[in-house]
């Protein structure tokens, strides 16, 4: 291993081990001064959250330009939501079965549990929102443990931990690569519960969308294999607060009727997935936690606006 790789995987390891460890108040004590330096840092980060921001305001009053100031308001707020994710998620493989099931509840659940009992399997459709690794350990406590996608990070040994810890919370996660389509399969096959966060066009191969008002691309992955294995396709979401508690919300299920081919039923699809996301999304914007390119045209305004400031 590197020692830039080496120095990351023990820095990250080591504030990771100390938040799970750390009483609750110390932990959520220091995300809070975390989040709050970096809510007042500028740079592209800061740049994106206020550019995608931008969009989730507007949308809620077309016609009217949001201000400058409370899109930046906005920005500062979910980077401190970001920090209380980090917190939560360091501690949740410590925290209790008891204090899960207290401090967590989920409106239309009983959408997901009919489609669990028809044994075909579930997709849902995750937004970046919230604390969707506690949505997780809490079905897998009521016994629909779920397999999720996760973009892998560097070094390879931080992302093996990182496993390691979603594992002790009941999620199995799977490297997004050549193999996750084939463990997802699997898992709907057998009747079971995937979980993809779709809202960010990783791979870059998506579908075309309409998103907040601006083209752009999403995963096929979620339509595609709900139409391939007869899967139900719900989109979901877990909201922190109030205060330590969250607030899970799964949609009905997307019709998914075949209407012409394949590419065509995945383009509607996955267009309507962009509808719900975005509802999902205006709820709480502040803990929308998107601090990079998600529309062609971001990454030059976002350059252009930075070379502005510095000039």
């Amino acid at each position: 291993m590197r020692l830039k790789d080496r120095m990351t995987y023990v820095v990250y390891r080591s504030l990771g081990t100390a938040m799970e460890l750390a009483p609750e108040p110390v932990s959520h004590g220091a995300a809070a001064v975390v989040g709050e330096v970096l809510a007042r840092r500028r740079g592209t980060p800061t740049a994106y959250a206020q550019r995608h921001l931008h969009r989730v305001l507007a949308s809620t009053s077309p016609g009217v330009e949001p201000d400058p100031l409370v899109v930046k308001r906005w920005a500062r707020r979910s980077f401190r939501s970001y920090a209380r994710y980090w917190a939560e998620g360091a501690s949740l493989p410590a925290t209790p079965s008891r204090v899960v099931l207290e401090r967590i509840s989920i409106l239309g659940y009983h959408h997901l549990e009919r489609a669990m009992a028809d044994g075909r399997g579930v997709v849902l459709a995750l937004p970046h929102i919230g604390s969707w690794e506690w949505g997780g350990a809490l079905l897998a406590l009521d016994g629909f443990p779920m397999t999720a996608v996760a973009e892998q990070i560097e070094p390879p040994e931080l992302f093996e931990w990182f496993i390691e810890k979603r594992n002790k919370m009941g999620l199995q996660i799977v490297a997004l690569g050549p193999e996750s389509g084939g463990a997802v399969l699997r898992t709907l096959r057998e009747g079971g519960l995937v979980g993809l966060l779709c809202d960010r066009d990783l791979v870059g191969n998506g579908v075309e969308v309409e998103f907040f008002g601006e083209t752009t691309t999403m995963p096929a992955g979620p339509a595609t294999v709900a139409l391939r294995t007869g899967a139900a396709l719900m989109a979901a979401v877990v909201y922190s607060g109030p205060g330590p508690h969250h607030t899970g919300v799964i949609a009905p299920p997307i019709d998914l009727t075949r209407s012409g081919a394949l590419r065509v039923d995945v383009a509607r699809i996955t267009q309507e997935i962009a509808r719900q996301l975005e509802a999902c999304i205006r709820r709480a914007p502040e803990q929308w936690h998107l601090f990079q390119p998600n529309w062609p045209s971001d990454a030059d305004r976002v350059e252009a606006s930075l070379s502005v400031r510095s000039s």
